[in-house]
């Protein structure tokens, strides 16, 4: 996503079924249209529509020719250890291109690149041209690549349309996922100036701000920061590899920042993301709790896993 700041509304990362959302009728993407004067681009000529250099290509076959021990998601994850930070590495072209990008990465960029290279692990592939397609059906609502509005800019709307997708589930436990979340976004509409293709575009703009009200209300719940220090024995629902979404408080975002959830040998969830703060991509070695402390915005988490 992917301004200095809007780093933030996607930069971010159940019980066994997905929590539902409450009080809302969501819109499809579909029936607020795509750009003007652009058709959809199909998964079959995906790479005629994508931003990449041959380092980038190279990379990702290298990655799927590896053979993975154990969890592929927390396999590929730790492959990008130490990687720069770097933000607003989408925001390159316009019309839309489908950015691959493994020489930089934000919270978000590093999610989405991790869950396409399992995705496309779990398919048997080690195809460029796969893990590209699978990464267009993470990144846009219903898989498909439209223009700049249908990018799932907001974390909700990216949760929620991969829900659907059948990508992922969220992973939760009733005795500790116990706060209330009511998501009321407004950051991209009312900061629009902040966006590169977004702002001083009204029809953009206006389609946005459709969206964030359509998404708006109450949202399932989270676990609270204080519990995020529990032990495996009471958050053994969360495993390895899962995709940890941090919820803020700050006004007009939902979630803040993004990661993968890791046990670590003192027996207390940490978080492994592409940090602003170390300028890289690292595990945290403070545990997850400790980490939510730091952030003065933060209130807990969200979890969710990759299914196939």
């Amino acid at each position: 996503m992917k301004s200095i700041v809007s780093k933030l509304v996607f930069s971010v990362l159940f019980s066994a079924m997905a929590l539902p959302v409450v009080g809302r009728n969501f819109v499809p993407f579909t029936s607020l249209g795509g750009e003007v004067n652009r058709t959809s681009v199909s998964p079959d000529n995906v790479l005629q529509h994508c931003v990449y250099t041959a380092k980038d290509s190279a990379k990702v076959v290298r990655l799927l020719q590896q053979k993975v021990l154990g969890n592929e998601v927390l396999f590929y994850a730790r492959q990008f250890k130490g990687l720069p930070y770097v933000a607003s590495t989408l925001e390159v072209s316009d019309p839309e291109k489908l950015v691959v990008n493994l020489r930089g990465l934000d919270c978000t960029t590093l999610v989405e690149t991790v869950l396409a290279l399992s995705m496309t692990k779990r398919q048997g592939s080690d195809s460029f041209s796969d893990y590209c397609r699978n990464l267009m059906k993470l990144r846009y609502w219903n898989g498909k690549m439209d223009g700049y509005l249908s990018r799932l800019h907001y974390f909700t709307w990216w949760m929620h349309n991969n829900i659907d997708k059948g990508i992922i589930k969220e992973v939760s436990d009733s005795k500790y996922c116990t706060s209330p979340l009511r998501v009321n976004n407004y950051y991209m509409s009312k900061h629009s100036e902040k966006y590169k293709f977004l702002k001083g575009n009204a029809r953009r703009i206006a389609r946005i701000a459709q969206l964030e009200k359509q998404y708006n209300g109450n949202d399932g719940t989270y676990l609270p920061e204080a519990k995020t220090g529990y032990s495996r024995k009471y958050l053994g629902f969360i495993h390895d590899g899962d995709l940890v979404a941090i919820v803020t408080r700050k006004a007009g975002l939902d979630y803040s920042h993004l990661g993968f959830a890791v046990w670590g040998k003192d027996g207390k969830l940490h978080l492994l993301n592409a940090s602003s703060l170390h300028h890289k991509v690292v595990e945290e070695p403070k545990t997850l709790q400790q980490y939510l402390y730091n952030q003065k915005s933060a209130v807990g988490i969200r979890v969710f896993r990759l299914l196939h």
